[in-house]
């Protein structure tokens, strides 16, 4: 990868695509639109291309089980391929859900494209974490580093796993030989799919009562939290809690040891979408851009980012969403409000179903009188 002639680099982030063997058309709408119109440099899909729990997925021989994976992922990275854009993935929780590892589909499916960049590194473990060097327009240096860090997937007891201790100190490594090679330590951006500990010291933790507060739940259990508008940018979207670890196994100490990294983007949150700066990094949210899964209606998109290579810290980033880029009702417009309204994690859906057997509860005790006197 190289800056482009003027200097500039355009990445375009994609996440939560969330398909199985049927593609909503409304996500292909999505990503369609959005390749032709911002026309990106680098694509980087940051996770859950695939809803590894469809039931597409269900009950088939590792053969056909390919076959089916294999046509899902070629139909969600046509807008991408059929361009010849360069692009490079990195997986969420649910991709290694299908029955096949993500180092399998990285190597099977994703690498038999020639416009993936990335060689997964050695002795990492669950596929997706690599980095990507970009040179200056005239090939000169190293102008900007790229980091792909796989940051697992759920635990048994219903949260998520932290990252690896064995990526963290793979990416010291790196970051180190970057420097060598290029007597400095080089500006760097980290895509990953679920979300930093930090992500709640750009937030403002309030009362339940306030306007727009978003419970918080396991580590942040009882916490009530809205957008920090002093530390997130103006046009910042919080409508679900970060679903981050349990543990913090020092990551973001990481990338702040020596201030190269600058800004570390995920997914995982479909609703999300922020940029908040914390001990001078960035730490942002993209929304989900895919229409299998539950989302934020027609505020579903990816998120774009505009680099020059004489500063790439002072770039530019923003989303397109389907309603600025898609023109149009939506083929399932009463699935997607359902999907909406949806409660987002199982945490959140516990005082709604308490909520409704109590409902039921007091109309089957009114049907009980009505009958007994009656």
């Amino acid at each position: 990868m190289k800056f482009s002639k003027d200097g500039k680099l355009k990445i375009m982030q994609i996440t939560d695509i969330q398909e199985g063997a049927k593609v909503s058309v409304d996500t292909m709408k999505l990503l369609e639109s959005a390749v032709k119109s911002e026309k990106p440099d680098l694509v980087i899909y940051t996770g859950d291309q695939i809803k590894g729990y469809d039931v597409s997925y269900k009950g088939k021989s590792k053969e056909k089980l390919a076959d089916i994976i294999g046509n899902t992922i070629d139909t969600i990275l046509k807008p991408v391929t059929s361009r010849n854009i360069p692009f490079a993935v990195t997986f969420g929780n649910h991709d290694c859900q299908t029955g096949i590892s993500n180092k399998e589909q990285f190597e099977k499916f994703y690498k038999s494209y020639p416009s993936c960049l990335g060689v997964q590194a050695e002795g990492i473990d669950g596929g997706g974490t690599y980095n990507i060097p970009v040179k200056s327009s005239d090939g000169s240096r190293t102008a900007l580093n790229i980091y792909l860090i796989y940051s697992g997937t759920d635990t048994k007891n219903g949260g998520y796993e932290p990252v690896d201790k064995n990526i963290i100190n793979w990416y010291k490594e790196t970051r180190e030989k970057l420097k060598e090679e290029n007597s400095d330590y080089v500006p760097s951006l980290v895509f990953q799919h679920i979300p930093l500990c930090e992500h709640y010291n750009v937030l403002k933790k309030v009362s339940k009562r306030t306007k727009g507060a978003i419970p918080a739940f396991r580590t942040h259990k009882g916490e009530f939290y809205i957008i920090d508008k002093e530390k997130c940018s103006s046009d910042s979207v919080l409508l679900e809690p970060p679903s981050i670890p349990d543990i913090n196994t020092g990551e973001f100490d990481a990338f702040k040891e020596k201030g190269e990294v600058f800004g570390v983007y995920v997914g995982h949150d479909h609703k999300n979408s922020y940029v908040g700066k914390y001990q001078g990094i960035d730490l942002g949210f993209t929304q989900s851009s895919g229409f299998s899964t539950y989302g934020n209606g027609k505020e579903r998109g990816v998120r774009i980012f505009i680099l020059d290579e004489n500063n790439p810290k002072e770039y530019q980033t923003y989303t397109k969403t389907y309603r600025q880029l898609c023109d149009g009702k939506l083929q399932k417009p009463i699935t997607d409000a359902i999907g909406k309204m949806a409660p987002t994690n199982f945490d959140m859906a516990k005082p709604m179903i308490a909520k409704a057997v109590g409902i039921l509860a007091c109309i089957i005790a009114a049907a009980v009188l009505l009958i007994k006197y009656l």
